[in-house]
């Protein structure tokens, strides 16, 4: 089903919401929260957050998130909020997550995502007569998305 925004913005097809930056206020009411301003989108230094419909949004094909806060910080409308109640607040809850098109998992060695991985949160299991698989611990992945643009097989996502 198509919600009212979705179709006033043209987004007829429905499908999850959009990546907004780090510390966004919920979907349900970052749209009206944020005046569109944009101020967010030149200061991340990775340059992965673009403007798409006049919000912004998160692009990780164009690197990943350093967590600097420098885009919450600029953020007047405080549609991004770095800190709740007095104490840092957590980026997101999204995570990486590897799907079946993975090189390891096609029985071929490929460790390109675990060379990105900062925090070690892809690890490597052992297999008998194919190369280790590589695996997403969720307890230590940031969601920084580091992983997803160097996957040759396009294998990793963020949800």
């Amino acid at each position: 089903m198509v919600s009212r925004r979705q179709f006033l913005w043209g987004n007829f097809k429905g499908g999850k919401a959009p990546q907004r930056p780090p510390w966004a206020l919920a979907e349900t009411v970052f749209p009206d929260v944020c005046t569109r301003c944009g101020a967010c989108a030149p200061v991340c230094p990775t340059r992965i957050i673009i403007i798409v419909r006049g919000y912004p949004e998160v692009d990780f094909r164009r690197g990943e998130c350093t967590f600097c806060g420098a885009c919450a910080a600029v953020c007047k409308d405080q549609a991004l909020l770095h800190t709740e109640k007095g104490r840092h607040a957590k980026p997101w809850t999204i995570k990486a997550q590897i799907s079946d098109r993975c090189a390891t998992r096609q029985g071929v060695a490929c460790r390109v995502c675990d060379d990105r991985c900062q925090v070690a949160a892809i690890r490597f299991s052992p297999r008998l007569g194919a190369p280790p698989m590589a695996e997403i611990d969720a307890t230590l992945c940031t969601g920084c998305g580091a992983c997803l643009a160097p996957c040759p097989m396009k294998a990793i996502s963020l949800a």
